[in-house]
């Protein structure tokens, strides 16, 4: 956790997405989660299997061991009921 809270990385965007793996011939559904840091744009990809729930970091987020994205992954994502950020507006 970053000492100041303008170093702690921020949610841009929350989507589902679908998901391939090598192992298996069948596509699951994940939730990507897009944030903003001090180091750059990242994302946090948390896939449901039946073993249960695994990460996938990119950008920032990329190499981090399955622990710390957890652990962002449930500090970022909104709570029921919260509104998503705006986007802002598209054309």
């Amino acid at each position: 956790m970053p000492d100041r809270p303008e170093a702690a990385p921020r949610l841009s965007s929350l989507e589902r997405v679908a998901i391939r793996t090598r192992e298996s011939g069948v596509t699951l559904a994940g939730w990507r989660l897009s944030a903003s840091t001090p180091t750059g744009p990242g994302a946090i990809t948390r896939v449901a299997g039946a073993a249960g729930d695994w990460y996938r970091g990119e950008g920032a987020f990329l190499g981090a061991p399955q622990v710390h994205l957890a652990a962002e992954y449930e500090r970022l994502r909104p709570s029921p009921g919260d509104p998503l950020p705006d986007p802002g507006q598209l054309g």
